[in-house]
């Protein structure tokens, strides 16, 4: 594994009402469906067809400093470095849970115990018996935070004997015990502090053998055999305190006990707060589930503040781009108070000179410009600008560091400093390093554009240069994309993001950068930064390039992996401009393709191969939770759509989401219009309701519903507000009425 991650290529370039119903039980009490074999050719079922060959989960608790992550295999794996130059796979310590004797182990499954139940299990099979790993997380009072793990062993015939082993693999030194004896089954540091307890349940001889050596790479734990049946498990309970411990581990307790303690902690936990609640069904309200939890347990309080951090391992840090999504996220489930802490978090990053820089880089230009579209977009959310009121001056501040970071680009001999853009930056994405790109401006526009707009309310001094700059530089963008279109051979035209002058455009073909490499910006500034009309030819060409790369229902070669790779959450990207651009049948092939990358358990790897390639590797954080809030962003907007002033509702349901007839809602979501209820039922035979409720805030110009949900459902009337057909099919609702009903098909 290379010791490095996308983010880290930086160096190089630095250097260079239903709710709670329907769904939320099973999802929080179910358990999870084993994977189906691979196939293709059907795009609308979620089955995991296109997971990763390996995958990593948490068990830890939400806003936990202990971020347990528990490999597929049930493997725990502690000790990732804090250096930003550490590979995926580069944990200090692992330990691994198995059977003595010759046969070869066998994975046969992974799941979690629910989408909101964070319990896994991993199956392990050998001839004659079956073995089960149960990974979870407590906090009893008294103990502090414990990593546990049951292991259960089950004959296949009538009884057999087997001998569990643990083998550690660590950098860290620890003090072995005696030789044999109960008594040594403590596992010690250097410091004498309990590392591992393992605790015999049942049917094991009383004075048995247990002892650690000393293996080439680390530490074995070797075990007294006992005796397993078919109807009596052989169980050994294996304890880990975290250094949120308290130093002190309960040895009489049973794994079924601390296992039930855990699943009623987690049956009790919710996905959603204050006045939001959602339902869904089937799939996606456990994934809408799932991805709430792994941001929860991606959280942490960093110097009194909460940090919504990306992911356990590489992304442990702030990345305001990954944060204006995140966030995002946060408010559409109800997490307002968290997301107010995240986003006060961000602007802590500002420097003397107005630039915001966090884990991405000094040249990382646009994180400047994020964290104000970060502000505007928690605002209109909220309904309140006071927040904006009260960070004018540093926003004021970051303005004019943009100003200045364009005017000496200027300066300089590079095309960015001809064309009047913002000076040659760390792209990302795909790209390492200083290049001539336009990334860092199109993001820049996309936060000076939502500073201007919401300063046509504010009037506020401080924000009074967005507007002209937003002018100045959308002007000389424009130039600079009408210069550097390229035509594609497969008949096209498209903005690609670096420069035709960049150094890396001359490199051997297979070196050079990939025609959508990097293009991830720039669906952001389409949506949500909603900087071009749709009829834009920049537009246009990123739509058709993104089609013309699709493979395994998503765009590929679009990040780090040029060949044969897919950066999986960029498919949630390129799905919403294709909701924004009204193409429903790609934005649902693309986010059904995108759900079918994730693991078994609801999370994904930041990157990974293609099924078939041959090249490439697994790449970056798991979970990864910018991935987790683009999957909430998408389902919110499948549903509740704001494209400027305009309110498009169900704008990305299609007759397959309608196959199992069942309601789905989402009640008091946050948008710029004022919270927004919308409960969708079925009626009649064929025919669906939809009851609309718009509480306090400013009226959208339009509201649009569409005009037919499926065959046999064609709106025929809206009960409480009078409604317009328009000239392809869909129909517009008087925005000034606050509650109405609709109903196709009845």
């Amino acid at each position: 594994m290379k010791p490095i991650n996308r983010r880290t290529f930086l160096a190089s370039g630095a250097a260079a009402g239903v709710l709670g119903g329907v769904d939320l039980a099973a999802a929080l009490q179910s358990s999870a469906a084993s994977p189906v074999p691979q196939r293709s050719g059907d795009n609308t079922a979620v089955d995991f067809r296109y997971a990763p060959t390996e995958w990593q989960s948490t068990v830890c608790f939400p806003d936990d400093p202990d971020k347990t992550v528990v490999g597929k295999w049930g493997d725990l794996r502690y000790d990732f470095p804090s250096s930003p130059f550490s590979g995926i796979g580069e944990f200090g310590t692992i330990v691994e849970f198995t059977l003595a004797g010759m046969p070869r182990s066998q994975w046969v499954k992974q799941s979690m115990e629910a989408p909101g139940v964070s319990i896994v299990h991993t199956l392990i099979e050998q001839p004659t018996a079956s073995m089960e790993l149960i990974a979870f997380a407590t906090r009893r009072a008294g103990e502090g935070r414990v990593d546990n793990v049951l292991m259960e062993i089950r004959a296949r015939s009538a009884e057999v004997n087997a001998s569990p082993r643990v083998r550690i693999r660590s950098c860290t030194a620890y003090r072995l015990g005696a030789s044999s004896g109960l008594a040594n089954n403590i596992f010690r540091d250097q410091e004498e502090t309990p590392w591992m307890v393992c605790i015999p349940e049942n049917a094991y001889p009383q004075n048995g053998d247990l002892f650690w050596r000393g293996a080439q790479d680390g530490y074995e734990f070797f075990m007294e055999h006992g005796t397993a049946r078919r109807d009596m498990p052989l169980r050994v309970l294996f304890r880990l305190p975290q250094k949120g411990s308290l130093g002190k581990v309960d040895t009489d307790v049973s794994g079924e006990q601390l296992l039930e303690e855990t699943r009623a902690w987690w049956r009790n936990w919710r996905p959603f707060e204050g006045k939001v609640a959602w339902s869904l069904p089937s799939a996606k309200g456990d994934f809408l589930v799932a991805c709430a939890r792994n941001i929860q347990q991606a959280r942490e309080v960093k110097d009194g503040m909460l940090v919504f951090e990306v992911g356990p391992t590489v992304y442990r840090g702030m990345w305001i781009v990954d944060g204006n999504f995140l966030l995002e996220a946060a408010r559409y489930l109800g997490y307002d108070h968290a997301a107010d802490q995240g986003l006060l978090s961000e602007w802590t990053h500002q420097v003397s000179t107005g630039q915001i820089i966090a884990s991405a880089g000094k040249e990382h230009w646009k994180d400047t410009a994020i964290a104000m579209f970060t502000l505007v977009r928690a605002c209109e959310l909220k309904q309140d600008w006071a927040m904006m009121r009260q960070l004018a001056p540093k926003v004021g501040h970051a303005i004019d560091f943009l100003i200045q970071l364009r005017d000496q680009g200027r300066k300089g001999d590079s095309p960015n400093g001809k064309y009047g853009i913002l000076p040659p930056g760390f792209a990302d994405g795909g790209m390492g390093g200083i290049h001539y790109e336009f990334t860092n401006t199109l993001w820049a526009l996309a936060g000076l554009r939502a500073v201007s707009w919401a300063n046509e309310k504010l009037g506020l001094s401080d924000l009074s240069r967005a507007a002209g700059f937003y002018r100045e530089l959308r002007a000389a963008f424009e130039a600079a994309a009408r210069d550097q279109m390229v035509s594609d051979p497969r008949g096209f035209e498209y903005l690609p993001m670096l420069m035709r002058q960049d150094p890396a455009m001359q490199l051997d073909p297979w070196d050079r950068p990939r025609p959508q490499t990097c293009q991830w910006a720039l669906s952001q500034a389409i949506f949500p930064g909603e900087v071009f009309a749709q009829d834009n030819p920049v537009v246009r060409g990123h739509i058709a390039l993104m089609q013309a790369c699709t493979q395994e229902d998503v765009p590929a070669d679009t990040g780090w992996l040029h060949h044969g790779g897919v950066w999986n959450y960029n498919a949630a990207f390129v799905a919403e401009v294709y909701l924004w651009a009204g193409l429903r049948g790609w934005a649902h092939r693309t986010f059904t393709g995108y759900l079918n990358h994730a693991s078994p358990l609801h999370a994904w790897r930041e990157e990974q191969p293609l099924q078939d390639s041959l090249l490439g590797e697994l790449w970056g954080d798991m979970p990864h939770n910018w991935a987790s809030a683009e999957c909430i962003r998408y389902l919110r907007h499948m549903l509740v759509l704001e494209d400027n002033r305009r309110l498009r509702l169900l704008e990305g349901v299609l007759p397959a989401d309608l196959e199992e007839r069942r309601t789905f809602a989402v009640m008091e979501t946050p948008t710029r219009f004022g919270r927004i209820s919308l409960e969708v039922q079925p009626a009649g035979l064929r025919g669906w309701k939809a009851h609309f409720v718009r509480h306090a805030g400013e009226a959208p110009e339009t509201v649009e519903l569409r005009g037919s949900l499926a065959a046999g459902a064609e709106l025929n009337r809206v009960q409480g507000a009078a409604m317009r057909r328009g000239q392809h099919g869909e129909v517009s609702v008087d925005p000034g009425s606050s509650e109405w009903t609709a109903y196709w098909g009845v």
